[in-house]
């Protein structure tokens, strides 16, 4: 088994951490999302960051998001499911790793003024919980 590690700030692992300090896996919110959702993720100790809020970001194509976040340790969150599953088809057919990937449904999270708290509370449960998220694993996020 892996040993838990702390992420830095860029993603990065770091594996000099004490023990009892929140451990997170680091995330990066596709453009659907925005930048309060990853404040409040970031509020709860969470390293999280928005490509709304990253000029460089931005106006990258997916195949050149998902490559940022495979770079920096990040798993992507994303609803553009149509896009991103052929994109990981593409990474696996390569023999290329990813940090993975968590898919938002918008069956399961309805378009509505609950949809930002609905997505933060799963996002947020989904960090907390042990072993939720691994590295080239692409689930949907689920209500908690």
């Amino acid at each position: 088994m892996r040993p838990k590690t702390q992420p830095s700030k860029h993603g990065a692992e770091n594996t000099n951490y004490s023990p009892g300090e929140p451990v997170s896996f680091p995330l990066l919110l596709d453009e659907m999302f925005s930048e309060a959702i990853a404040q409040r993720l970031r509020a709860k100790g969470h390293d999280v960051q928005a490509v709304v809020a990253d000029p460089s970001l931005a106006s990258l194509p997916d195949d050149q998001i998902l490559a940022r976040a495979a770079a920096t340790g990040r798993a992507l969150v994303t609803a553009n499911i149509k896009d991103f599953m052929p994109l990981d088809a593409q990474y696996r057919a390569a023999g290329q790793a990813h940090a993975g990937l968590i898919l938002v449904s918008t069956k399961t999270f309805a378009q509505n003024r609950t949809y930002t708290t609905a997505v933060t509370s799963a996002l947020l449960a989904l960090l907390d919980g042990p072993g939720q998220i691994e590295r080239g694993r692409v689930p949907f996020l689920a209500h908690p």
